[in-house]
């Protein structure tokens, strides 16, 4: 685990610069969980209100390569992921300012009344726009572990955000709306990639496959995947995730991966589409 620098042992000259834009602050909490970043705190400051502040060294270059890749998203996912209020530069470190979420991490596990909104918010994503600079595609991601050919089967055209874990989605307190946050390794592919992501995460939370299985159901994205594109896109995470940690290791996390190619199994027709027989559940 990343080792967290508490607020009162940030560099004065950057909590200067905090304080001079956000006021004084009046209470700091480090957060423990998740973001892979050495600051994450929730600061109450004078007249910035609550602020969530993550930040990195000037010298971890793939840690200044995420915030910046946040930092240049973040008009774009507004509304699904908290707004930046205010950016910081100094000491030898970079940090952002977010709007604070008062809310909690989804609860992804059996019996959950969060997987709604979880769903709501991921037919959102289907529908935002592409940013002006550049994003990898996704099958770059998986570059290194597709077969010949099986690449062109993860084209696409959406905006994902490829780590739904439930660290990364926040329900607020008031209206218990999902918010997708840490938009650090965004990718351009298949709409359905991030909604089967997440019906992996709910089964490592304890779903059974039919529970998850149906829950990704719900979306048209997923029911129209190509099965070419989904088998290219399991069978590549599972050689990812065995040349990683090692066949035996990987097995129960590509298990669960391979739960998505029985979906397809059950009987698609060649255009894709929901297995015969299959009554598709609503989602939102």
């Amino acid at each position: 685990m990343i080792e967290r620098v508490a607020w009162d042992d940030l560099p004065a000259d950057l909590r200067a610069a905090v304080e001079a834009r956000a006021g004084k602050v009046i209470a700091a909490e480090t957060v423990a969980e998740g973001l892979n970043c050495a600051v994450a705190l929730v600061l109450e400051t004078a007249y910035g209100g609550s602020l969530f502040v993550k930040g990195v060294r000037h010298t971890d270059e793939p840690g200044m390569a995420a915030l910046q890749c946040e930092e240049r998203i973040n008009p774009t996912v507004g509304g699904i992921s908290p707004l930046i209020r205010y950016r910081f530069d100094a000491a030898g470190w970079a940090a952002l300012a977010f709007v604070f979420i008062d809310g909690r991490h989804a609860d992804l596990a059996p019996g959950s009344g969060d997987l709604t909104a979880v769903a709501a918010t991921m037919r959102r994503m289907h529908e935002l726009r592409i940013p002006s600079f550049l994003i990898p595609p996704f099958a770059d991601r998986l570059r290194d572990f597709l077969e010949p050919c099986e690449a062109e089967h993860l084209a696409g055209k959406h905006l994902l955000h490829t780590d739904t874990n439930p660290h990364n989605i926040m329900i607020s307190t008031h209206g218990g709306h999902a918010n997708v946050v840490d938009w650090a390794m965004p990718a351009i592919g298949p709409a359905w990639v991030d909604p089967a992501y997440t019906a992996v995460r709910l089964m490592e939370c304890g779903q059974s496959p039919e529970d998850a299985l149906a829950w990704l159901s719900g979306f048209t994205s997923w029911r129209d995947a190509e099965k070419r594109a989904v088998r290219a896109f399991v069978d590549a995470t599972c050689r990812q995730w065995a040349a990683t940690v090692g066949e035996g290791a990987a097995e129960s996390s590509n298990a669960r991966f391979r739960h998505l190619l029985k979906w397809h199994a059950a009987g698609l027709s060649a255009g894709g589409g929901r297995p015969l027989g299959h009554r598709t559940p609503e989602a939102s």
